[in-house]
């Protein structure tokens, strides 16, 4: 351990002798604390403290990942062009233990620059908060800095995916032609389409319930408020630009329910409002029904498309939490780095751990891909989609990579901490497991791999 520790203070060095760490730390405080002079909000407490975490956090991870993708591909491939590595080689260390030791130095180089600018991150918001008057305070503990959890609908998957198949024979018996290979995907798609919109949508005059579960949480929530977390799309557009929504939540069996006035919301965006507590039965059922009085259909997603909310912590640890899964990501990055600085020069490895860093920023492209089941683009106009002789290598070559990504993109701690989410100490875990045991150690064992086979010697002497 003392020669990893070794290793790793020498990067600590070097990062110090090229100015990054001062670089960095310098930069993070002014993201943190210039930001919020720059930013626009709606006016609200609540608004502007959500978009301070967001676009803090973002730019503190933004700079942090590039500085560690940077400072990783160039401590080991720079030491090797330089011949300094040589030099550390002779001695009686192993060469995983050099690799393991400067990812070490990135990783403690990462936390000491995290830490000061979460804490800056926090203090500002903690002083914000108790120059806003009582009544903006307390919306702030209640829906921002506050620990939610979170429960949604039960998963309609299995019933659509039934359905689908029962509506894709019946059209397939009536009409044989459309089982060719060209065209059985893209009807299937339709129909699928067609299916999920029925479970999504509340036609003109109607009404949709919906009954979630709150599980175990229902033990320490009677007496507490909830808020209910809502969004939907429209086709149409209204004149205010709003529609209206009226919600009866609670069973109407007995006197222990809730109706609203009719709200007047806009689509395509989240709305959160309070309901009163112990609205749920015995079971930890809560039932809710949406009346749509307007004039057009109202489709609400099945993946966000309502939400309850209910308080499980404080902020503080909650906040920690997602600092660190931030945390892992940037592990994750540094073994990246060091793997492409493994077998590649400086320049090559950056522009390597770079284009791995795109392909995870364009997981939505990846999917729409997926979804239409081609890598060519279709016809808009007439709804036919578009078919490559690639799709049959690509897009099944899109999906691993996609259930890769998926590792690393299942845990998102701005938006949860932004929205005043609970991060749990299980999805911190498995964020550990996923993100730095699975992904960083394949990296890991890759790199040390090539880099105990990489000749040092005979790799300068054709420079």
């Amino acid at each position: 351990m003392q020669r990893i520790l070794a290793i790793a203070w020498l990067t600590w060095k070097a990062a110090l002798r090229f100015k990054l760490f001062l670089v960095i730390a310098a930069l993070l405080v002014l993201a943190v604390v210039g930001l919020p002079l720059v930013i626009k909000d709606d006016g609200t407490a609540q608004g502007f403290t959500q978009i301070i975490l967001t676009y803090t956090l973002s730019a503190i991870t933004a700079l942090l990942g590039l500085s560690t993708l940077w400072l990783s591909c160039g401590t080991l491939a720079r030491d090797i062009e330089e011949c300094q590595i040589q030099v550390v080689a002779t001695k009686p260390i192993a060469r995983w233990q050099i690799w393991f030791g400067k990812w070490l130095g990135l990783v403690s180089l990462n936390a000491v620059l995290l830490l000061i600018s979460g804490g800056c991150v926090f203090g500002l918001l903690q002083w914000r908060a108790t120059k806003l008057p009582a009544s903006e305070q307390k919306i702030l503990r209640e829906q921002v800095l506050v620990a939610r959890g979170s429960a949604k609908p039960q998963s309609y998957d299995e019933q659509i995916e039934s359905e689908t198949e029962r509506i894709l024979q019946g059209r397939l018996k009536s009409n044989p032609e459309l089982a060719s290979a060209a065209n059985l995907p893209e009807v299937r798609r339709q129909v699928h389409e067609q299916v999920k919109a029925d479970f999504q949508l509340i036609p003109p005059g109607y009404t949709k319930g919906w009954q979630i579960n709150l599980g175990f949480a229902k033990n320490y929530l009677p007496g507490k408020p909830l808020q209910v977390r809502v969004k939907f799309n429209t086709a149409n557009k209204s004149s205010s630009g709003t529609f209206l929504l009226a919600w009866q939540i609670g069973s109407m069996d007995s006197t222990n329910y809730w109706e609203s006035e009719p709200m007047s919301l806009a689509p395509d965006t989240f709305h959160e409002f309070q309901i009163p507590p112990n609205l749920f039965d015995k079971n930890g059922v809560l039932t809710i029904v949406a009346a749509n009085p307007n004039n057009t259909a109202l489709l609400f997603p099945l993946e966000d498309g309502i939400e309850v909310l209910y308080p499980e912590g404080g902020f503080a640890l909650n906040f920690v939490r997602g600092l660190g899964i931030i945390f892992f990501w940037l592990a994750l990055m540094a073994a990246m780095g060091l793997m492409a600085a493994s077998f590649l020069s400086f320049p090559v490895a950056t522009f390597f751990s770079l284009a791995l860093l795109a392909v995870v920023l364009s997981s939505g492209t990846l999917s729409d891909a997926i979804d239409s089941g081609s890598v060519a683009a279709g016809n808009e106009e007439t709804g036919v989609a578009g078919h490559s002789v690639a799709d049959v290598v690509l897009i099944p070559a899109f999906k691993g990579i996609l259930s890769v990504v998926k590792l690393v993109q299942n845990y998102s701690p701005i938006d949860a901490l932004s929205t005043g989410r609970s991060i749990t100490w299980e999805e911190l875990g498995l964020a550990f497991t996923q993100i730095v045991l699975v992904l960083g150690g394949v990296f890991s064992v890759f790199g040390i791999i090539c880099f105990n086979r990489r000749e040092l010697a005979t790799a300068q002497g054709t420079q």
